[in-house]
């Protein structure tokens, strides 16, 4: 009798609640100081006050999926 053993693919596992709430936090900081940049300051990292608005107003579970893994 033959016996075959295979390996399944690896799964990626999704982050867990700690994971997720580790980057929250830092990410809130992140873009609450964004929000509070004035126009040279954002001028000098190459954004608009319109683009930094929209970006302190994205909700921390929006995250890159760069930082999930």
């Amino acid at each position: 009798m033959d016996l075959h053993l295979t390996r399944s693919a690896p799964t990626r596992r999704r982050p867990g609640l700690l994971r997720r709430l580790s980057l929250m936090f830092p990410l809130a900081r992140q873009r609450h100081a964004l929000r509070d940049l004035d126009d040279r300051l954002l001028e000098d990292i190459g954004l608009t006050a319109d683009e930094a608005r929209a970006e302190a107003a994205r909700p921390v579970w929006d995250v890159p999926k760069t930082w999930l893994r």
